[in-house]
């Protein structure tokens, strides 16, 4: 790969074009294990320049100038003072929210517009996905109504104001740091962007999820309980915050348990611009090119470097009171969070990374627990109980019914174990997406209007759903296309993430977004015919048990079937899926013979028979 010019896969697109789909899945996911998605240079480039001007140089100076501190770059001043973590939660969550941070640029696939996100939620018409529609008052509908966008520049003030207001004398900040002239953040600026955040949350999910609330809200809360909860005040929130990053911490190891994690490691390495050769990609799988499933390096880099790392090191920072001990704690996740930064993942999560990567020192070496900042310091004790009761609430139900809870909430961040899917469309049907309210256009025209050939923008765009094959789902959600859709060398099959992406201007590896509701949103505006869209969509797997549920769903019928595979099924097989489909096993099907449903959807449509024994989920 170039500086400017990326690493095509080895094809002369018009002929490839014309290939069955599942030999272009071979080639394309042969090419990912050496090159990553081949982007050039620039593009992680153009990444680390954002963190470093945007969020490292504006936050530090943002940060230190309105707290008395400073200059910013005189890091050893300040990198231990309460005020500015406090500040710096604020800044990342106004960045994610304003869609620079998480889920912004090409890596994204964002390409021209390179943010989604801001430009989406603050135009009126544009896609909404309430949460529970049907259940909580005045959030029936799809479309971003004047209020939705008000109360969404509302939030994004109310995050903003954190950052850049002087802090206010704490008493219980002085009394263990008598020196300290910054103080903290006023407690009462945390509860306007709360009680905004959970009204927009109830209007438009999506903006929930890009905030990364299950991340930041914990600590706002916390922010805006200091000197109201708990008699130590200041000692308390330091407490209450280590419980929450080590809940985080442990909540994503523990959700990599399992078959599917092994196989998110090897595509992220081979995407990072910082792994030098192409022998240092193949390591990570088995026998290049004849089988891509992970090695057993892959998978010791996977739940050694990943798993064990991300449960035991956070275990010791929460009860060391050894320095020695907890320093080398404190090193082993910085570099385990610079390390996911430095391979650019597709949801490009870097922002997020960097600030887990400064809480742990701020937290942990700032203040050590032989300092007086351990769990058994928080007074009374028994506020423990319902912080670590509310923490561990949504990740505990989101494992057991992945169905209610999304992903991010649930903890399983980088555990592969995602709702996922991928969109069919009839040849040319694509391009009536284009009837959605929206500022830009699908990702292979955004592609044209930077440059690319019509054939070659399309092959890029192809590499996405190749991705996806090398990751569980893709297996299963691959053999569904294979069955159900007639023809499907001559569809366009598109990666969800990024289909959905330039329809509700954000993605982040979490299927909730784009499923049947998404689906029966487009098909109220683009007006698809049975057929001319088809999605396999599948929820991830319970933690309790080796299944996955799947459904099939056609935009202009809807759900026309659901069922489920087996995840040993799933993992065991090809990318390409040599040996065929792998084994579904449907529990409902559509009966055939009725017409297209009112807009509503089809939930109360007919079931037409399956085989015997197959309407019972397995345990």
């Amino acid at each position: 790969m170039g500086f400017t010019t990326g690493t095509f896969p080895p094809v002369e697109p018009a002929e490839f074009l014309e290939r069955p789909l599942m030999e272009r899945m071979k080639v394309l996911a042969l090419h990912w294990v050496d090159y990553g998605f081949g982007t050039p240079k620039l593009i992680p480039t153009t990444y680390v320049v954002k963190l470093v001007v945007l969020y490292l140089g504006l936050g530090s100076f943002l940060i230190t100038s309105t707290s008395g501190l400073g200059p910013a770059w005189d890091v050893g001043s300040w990198w231990a003072e309460p005020i500015v973590y406090q500040k710096a939660i604020a800044w990342t969550m106004f960045l994610e929210t304003l869609g620079l941070a998480g889920s912004w640029g090409p890596i994204a696939g964002k390409f021209k517009p390179m943010t989604g996100s801001v430009l989406f939620w603050a135009r009126v018409g544009t896609i909404r996905m309430p949460p529970w529609p049907g259940k909580v008052p005045l959030t029936r509908g799809d479309a971003r109504t004047p209020l939705d966008v008000a109360l969404y520049l509302a939030l994004l003030v109310t995050l903003f104001l954190p950052v850049v207001l002087p802090g206010v004398p704490s008493a219980s900040l002085s009394s263990v740091f008598p020196e300290n002239t910054s103080g903290l953040v006023a407690p009462a600026l945390f509860v306007a962007p709360l009680v905004l955040l959970a009204l927009v949350s109830l209007r438009d999910k999506t903006i929930a999820i890009a905030s990364r609330i299950e991340q930041y809200a914990p600590a706002l809360v916390i922010f805006s309980l200091v000197g109201v909860v708990g008699r130590n005040g200041f000692v308390d929130m330091i407490v209450a915050l280590k419980v929450l990053i080590v809940s985080v911490w442990i909540g994503a190891g523990c959700s990599k348990f399992g078959r599917h994690f092994s196989n998110v490691v090897p595509p992220m390495v081979s995407n990072s611009p910082m792994v030098p050769t192409r022998w240092l990609r193949r390591l990570n799988y088995r026998d290049f090119p004849r089988d891509i499933r992970p090695s057993k390096a892959g998978g010791a880099l996977a739940h050694i470097g990943g798993t064990t790392v991300e449960i035991v090191a956070p275990l010791t920072l929460l009860f060391s009171t050894n320095t020695t001990l907890t320093l080398a704690a404190v090193t082993l996740m910085v570099v385990f969070h610079l390390f996911i930064t430095s391979t650019f993942p597709l949801a490009v999560p870097l922002e997020w990374n960097l600030l887990f990567a400064f809480g742990t020192i701020t937290l942990f070496a700032g203040h050590p627990n032989q300092a007086g900042f351990a769990v058994w310091d928080m007074d009374p004790a028994w506020l423990l109980v319902p912080l670590i009761a509310g923490l561990v609430f949504f990740p505990i139900l989101g494992n057991l019914r992945p169905d209610l809870v999304a992903f991010t909430p649930s903890m399983r961040q980088y555990a592969g174990n995602w709702a996922s899917a991928l969109w069919a469309f009839a040849p040319g049907c694509e391009d009536k997406l284009d009837a959605v309210v929206r500022p830009c256009r699908n990702q292979v025209h955004q592609l044209q209007a930077l440059g690319y050939e019509p054939l070659v923008a399309e092959v890029t765009m192809q590499q996405t759903a190749a991705w996806r094959s090398m990751h569980s789902q893709g297996r299963g959600l691959f053999s569904l296309l294979l069955t159900h859709v007639p023809d499907v060398d001559r569809y366009t099959v598109r990666e969800a993430e990024f289909a959905a992406n330039s329809v509700i201007g954000f993605n982040f590896g979490d299927g909730h977004l784009h499923n049947a509701d998404l689906i029966a949103a487009l098909q109220r505006r683009c007006h698809f015919a049975p057929g001319e869209l088809v999605v396999a969509w599948v929820e991830s797997q319970p933690i309790h048990k080796g299944i996955q549920e799947y459904q099939v769903i056609d935009a202009a019928l809807g759900v026309v079937e659901r069922g489920w595979w087996s995840v040993k099924d799933a993992v065991d097989a090809q990318p390409w899926l040599p040996d065929g489909p792998i084994p579904l096993h449907p529990t409902w099907r559509r009966d055939p013979a009725e017409g297209v449903p009112a807009a509503e959807h089809p939930a109360a449509a007919s079931a037409a028979p399956v085989p015997e024994g197959s309407r019972t989920l397995p345990a």
